[in-house]
C-alpha cells in the first residue's frame, strides 16, 4: 500500500515538475541547438541577454517589485491594525457592525464597471496606486488574522496594560512578535496577488511603461507581440520561443525564491488562524 501511495506521489510530481523544466530549458536553448527530450543540445543565455539588455522587461519587473513590497506592507498595516481592533469587540464600540461590513465584501462585490469608476473619479488611472489601493484589504485574511489575534490569552496584554504599555505598544510588542506564522501566510497571499496583477493593469494602466510583469507575459507569450521591442538591437536575436520561456521564467522566479522561506510557516500559520478555539 505505501508502494502505491509513494508511486501516485510521484507522478503526481512529475507531471507537476514537466511544464516548468521544459519552460526553463527552452529558455536556455540557443539558435543552433535542438531539442533532446526536453532539454536542448546546446545551451545558451542568449534569451535572458537580450531581454534584459532591453528596457521593456526590465522596467516591468521594476514595476511589479515594487507594486508587490509597497503593497504587501500597506495590506499587512491595514489587516493586521484593522484585525487587531476587531479581535477586542469588547474595548472597541461598533466592532461588530464593522466585522459584518467587511464580511459583507467577502461574498459580494460591486463589480468590474463601479470599480472603474470609482478609481476614475479618484484620479487613480495610469497611476501604480490603481493596482494597489482597490485589493489593499482582503476580507478573508482579515478573518483569519482576527481568528489568530482571538487566540492571543486576555491575560497576557492584560498584565501588559496593568504594567503601563499602550495599546500601541501591547500591538507592536507582543501581538505581532507573536503573529509571525499567519503575518508570513498572510503576507503570501498579498505578495503573491500583487505579483500576479494582471486584469487591473489590464483595465486601469494605458501607459505601457507602467506595465507590469504579467501584463508583458501576456502581450509578449500570450497575445504574439511582437519581440523584437523585448529586445536590444545590439544582439542577435535568439530564438523566439527562448524569448518567450525566458519572460516567463522571470515572471515565476521572484515568488519561487520567496516561498522557501516562509513555508515552515505556512501550515501553523494557516491552521491556527483559520479556527479558534
Amino acid at each position: 500500500m505505501q508502494a502505491v501511495k509513494a508511486a501516485v506521489i510521484c507522478s503526481i510530481v512529475v507531471v507537476m515538475l514537466y511544464p516548468f523544466l521544459y519552460i526553463i530549458s527552452m529558455s536556455f536553448a540557443s539558435r543552433n541547438s535542438q531539442m533532446r527530450g526536453f532539454w536542448p543540445t546546446d545551451f545558451s543565455l542568449e534569451a535572458y541577454r537580450a531581454i534584459l539588455s532591453g528596457d521593456v522587461v526590465t522596467r516591468a519587473m521594476m514595476v511589479s517589485v515594487l507594486v508587490t513590497v509597497v503593497g504587501t506592507l500597506l495590506s499587512l498595516f491595514l489587516t493586521t491594525t484593522l484585525a487587531y481592533g476587531l479581535s477586542r469587540t469588547r474595548a472597541v464600540p461598533g466592532s461588530k457592525a464593522v466585522l459584518l461590513l467587511v464580511l459583507f465584501t467577502m461574498f459580494f462585490s460591486a463589480g468590474i464597471i463601479p470599480n472603474y469608476l470609482l478609481v476614475r473619479s479618484l484620479g487613480l488611472l495610469d497611476s501604480l496606486w490603481a493596482l494597489i489601493l482597490p485589493v489593499a484589504l482582503s476580507g478573508f485574511n482579515m478573518v483569519v488574522v482576527r481568528n489568530f489575534f482571538m487566540g492571543i490569552p486576555d491575560s497576557l496584554l492584560e498584565s501588559a496594560r496593568i504594567d503601563g504599555a499602550s495599546d500601541f505598544r501591547i500591538f507592536a510588542g507582543i501581538v505581532l512578535p507573536l503573529s509571525k506564522p499567519v503575518l508570513a501566510v498572510i503576507g503570501l497571499f498579498y505578495a503573491v496577488n500583487y505579483w500576479n496583477s494582471y486584469f487591473t493593469a489590464l483595465i486601469y494602466i494605458n501607459d505601457s511603461s507602467k506595465w507590469p510583469i504579467q501584463v508583458v507575459l501576456n502581450q509578449y507569450v500570450i497575445q504574439g507581440s511582437s519581440l523584437a521591442n523585448l529586445q536590444s538591437t545590439d544582439i542577435p536575436a535568439p530564438p523566439s520561443q527562448s524569448v518567450q520561456m525566458a519572460v516567463v521564467v522571470l515572471a515565476t522566479l521572484p515568488i519561487l525564491l520567496v516561498y522557501p522561506f516562509i513555508q515552515r510557516h505556512f501550515a501553523k500559520g494557516m491552521l491556527t488562524g483559520a479556527i479558534k478555539g
